[in-house]
């Protein structure tokens, strides 16, 4: 065998040519051009074009600017990628007024992409918890992460992990997995600081649908129970609006106190997320007329009681109360009374389910690591700023294309990042032209490749944006 440099025809990544139709198709790239600013001259990218560009070099695989250069395998169909340079100054130039725009952009295509997802034959996305559908709730999840940083960069500073780097804070969909909202926030910034939360929430509501703001159900972490988180929330429901939510509540000495008083009779089997109960693992309770700590709370305000054996990796930071009882307990604050005409929402065993259900967001944060949050590329906070962006707007492109062009495909529909990469976005492919037209040509042995044109058909079969 004998390898040579020079062939001709040929396309690297051929997967890139469905995430590029997916933002063309839902109007992404057109939107995203028509509200950043426009320049003249030759050699002009539009910003919008670049940051599409750079969001579906992340999607592939890219972890810094100069990556963007992967485009340059698809050439032959969409001329050549904007070069590092004018990646890094479109990021550069996207200042608050550049943001609240193209978070203006985002929610509208969000919503023409519901829309059409609302036309498939199975629907919209909506969730099932413990074997309960809740059709018509729309679930935001909220979770900080960090992002470590190997050099010196603004904003880094130590994190509570006794690491160095950024604690940014986001929003994700649940139904859909796309990524809502993301605030780059210092390393030493607080777990539970409000207004970070207040401030990501709203941006997170913001780009839901109109249509779909009138149930809403959020999930927050241990970090949320405080005091004007909780008020915020309340305040959030209007005539038209129905706001529901659960957060992790930290364990006091006043708690444990009441949890001691509840009598062995009180506690009930939890659910797993099958709906079946777990005999003998876990057990609930409800601990809303012993906790006299919740006088001082929002009123209509529940608590949820778990208990789990402990494991070996908590035995050491049990309390006196764990150690003498054997269990481990965690407490979840709810304004659920029942949530709508969903069958046994009231009761605390599917509650503690619905709560538990919001672990889902570790996935979302890890595979957004996976597109794009692993590192920040630059020392300048306003470059990482839009990188942290490209990165949300990457996660929406993933989104985008399994939903609309894969929902029925079972090894794919889920699929981790790596494993899209490896099935269907890393495919190589030989470009060639006849009779005026453009044809793409992908292996006939590649396992997935009825699923890559299936992709491609349906993709291609939305009406172009108006």
């Amino acid at each position: 065998m004998r390898v040579t440099v020079g062939g001709k025809g040929l396309v690297g990544h051929a997967g890139a040519v469905l995430l590029r139709q997916c933002a063309d198709r839902t109007g992404l790239t057109s939107t995203l051009n028509k509200v950043l600013p426009r320049g003249s001259g030759p050699g002009w990218w539009d910003r919008g074009t670049v940051l599409v560009c750079l969001a579906t070099a992340i999607v592939l695989g890219a972890t810094s600017m100069s990556d963007i250069g992967l485009l340059a395998h698809q050439a032959l169909l969409f001329a050549d990628p904007p070069s590092e340079s004018t990646v890094r100054r479109a990021l550069a130039g996207l200042d608050e007024t550049s943001l609240r725009r193209i978070a203006t952009a985002r929610a509208k295509v969000r919503a023409r992409v519901w829309d059409l997802l609302s036309r498939r034959p199975h629907g919209f996305p909506w969730l099932t918890v413990a074997g309960k559908p809740l059709t018509g709730w729309v679930v935001i999840d909220m979770d900080a992460t960090l992002i470590t940083a190997h050099s010196d960069k603004q904003g880094a500073a130590a994190t509570f992990k006794k690491g160095y780097g950024h604690h940014p804070l986001g929003a994700w969909c649940a139904n859909t997995t796309e990524s809502l909202a993301m605030l780059l926030r210092p390393g030493n910034a607080g777990s539970n600081t409000v207004s970070d939360h207040i401030r990501v929430l709203d941006d997170a509501i913001a780009q839901l649908p109109a249509s779909y703001r009138r149930k809403i159900l959020i999930r927050v972490d241990g970090a949320g129970a405080t005091h004007d988180l909780m008020t915020h929330l309340e305040r959030l429901n209007r005539t038209r609006r129905n706001v529901r939510f659960t957060v992790g509540w930290t364990i006091t000495d006043a708690d444990e106190t009441a949890i001691a008083r509840l009598p062995e009779s009180a506690w009930t089997d939890s659910l797993g997320q099958d709906g079946t109960a777990t005999t003998g693992e876990a057990h609930t309770a409800e601990l809303t007329g012993l906790d006299h700590r919740l006088d001082n709370w929002n009123t209509g305000l529940r608590l949820i009681v778990r208990r789990t054996r402990p494991s070996a990796r908590h035995a050491k930071n049990l309390t006196a109360l764990e150690r003498s009882t054997g269990w481990r307990y965690a407490i979840v604050a709810t304004n659920i009374g029942r949530l709508g005409r969903v069958a046994g929402s009231h009761q605390p065993q599917w509650l503690d389910a619905l709560h538990r259900a919001h672990a889902g967001v570790e996935d979302r944060v890890r595979t957004n690591k996976a597109m794009g949050l692993r590192n920040l590329p630059s020392k300048d906070w306003t470059v990482n700023q839009g990188w942290v962006l490209a990165a949300n707007i990457a996660a929406d492109l993933d989104s985008w294309t399994r939903l609309l062009g894969l929902h029925d495909q079972a090894d794919l529909a889920h699929a981790e990042p790596g494993t899209l990469r490896y099935r269907i976005l890393h495919l190589p492919a030989k470009l060639a032209t006849h009779a005026r037209r453009t044809i793409l040509s992908i292996p006939d042995t590649w396992p997935w490749a009825e699923a890559f044109t299936l992709c491609w058909q349906r993709l291609s079969l939305i009406p172009p944006p108006t």
